[in-house]
C-alpha cells in the first residue's frame, strides 16, 4: 500500500505537506478532503482524523499521521535526503525556532483573520470538529497581525536567501504558504517589502511550490 495524502488543494496546511513530499520526492497518492462541503466532517474522515483537518498521511501499513509537524518529522526520518529539518544540532533548532514563528505569527495570523470574518465560515471560527462563533475583533487582530509577520519576515531576510538556515528548510516553507494564503484577506508584501519580493521570486524556481 502506498503512502497516502488526504489533501484540500484550496487549503493552505495541505500544500504545506505537499511541498514537503515534492522536495523529498516521495512517491504518494492523493485523496481529496472537499472542506468547502463538509467531507471533513464526514463519520467517514472522522475515522481517519478525529480532528477533521487536514493534512493526514497513511504510511503503508496503515498507520495515519496528523498535523504538519508529525509529517515533518516522519518524512525526515523516513526519507532523509534532501534534509529539510536541518543537519547540525544548532541548525535543526533554528530551524524548528523560526518554524514555529511563522507558523504562529503568519499562518495563524492569516487563519484568525480570515475564519473570523468570511460569511462561509460562520461557527467555524476554529478547525475541527467543534463550532465555535465568529469574533470580528479576532478578525481585525488578525489583519493587524499579517501586517507584523511581513514586516518580521523582511527584515529576517535582509542578505539571507532563505529564513532559518542556509539551506531551503521546512521554515521557508510555512513562510511561503503562509505570504500566498494571505491574499485570501487582501494582504500581501507591500513594495518596501523588498527582501521578501526577492525571496518568493528564487522560490518561485523550485518545482515544488507547485505542487
Amino acid at each position: 500500500m502506498p503512502l497516502v495524502l488526504y489533501d484540500y488543494k484550496m487549503a493552505p496546511s495541505p500544500r504545506r505537506a505537499r511541498i514537503l513530499l515534492a522536495e523529498k520526492r516521495v512517491p504518494h497518492e492523493a485523496i481529496q478532503v472537499d472542506l468547502a462541503a463538509g467531507e471533513h466532517l464526514s463519520p467517514a474522515y472522522r475515522a481517519i482524523n478525529p480532528a477533521c483537518t487536514v493534512p493526514a498521511l497513511r504510511l503503508e501499513d496503515g498507520t495515519i499521521i496528523t498535523e504538519n509537524a508529525g509529517i515533518a518529522a516522519y518524512l525526515e526520518a523516513a526519507y532523509p535526503d534532501p534534509p529539510l529539518l536541518g543537519r547540525s544540532p544548532v541548525d535543526k533548532g533554528l530551524v524548528a525556532s523560526w518554524n514555529a514563528r511563522v507558523e504562529y505569527e503568519g499562518l495563524m495570523a492569516v487563519a484568525e483573520a480570515l475564519r473570523n470574518s468570511a460569511p462561509g465560515l460562520k461557527d467555524r471560527a476554529l478547525t475541527g470538529p467543534g463550532d465555535f462563533p465568529q469574533v470580528a475583533e479576532i478578525a481585525a487582530r488578525g489583519l493587524t497581525r499579517i501586517e507584523m509577520f511581513f514586516d518580521m519576515l523582511d527584515a529576517r531576510l535582509q542578505g539571507r536567501k532563505f529564513v532559518a538556515i542556509d539551506e531551503f528548510s521546512v521554515a521557508d516553507i510555512t513562510a511561503l504558504v503562509a505570504v500566498d494564503f494571505a491574499r485570501v484577506v487582501r494582504r500581501k508584501p507591500k513594495p518596501e517589502h523588498t527582501h521578501v519580493a526577492r525571496w518568493r521570486a528564487a522560490l518561485a524556481q523550485r518545482p515544488s511550490v507547485a505542487a
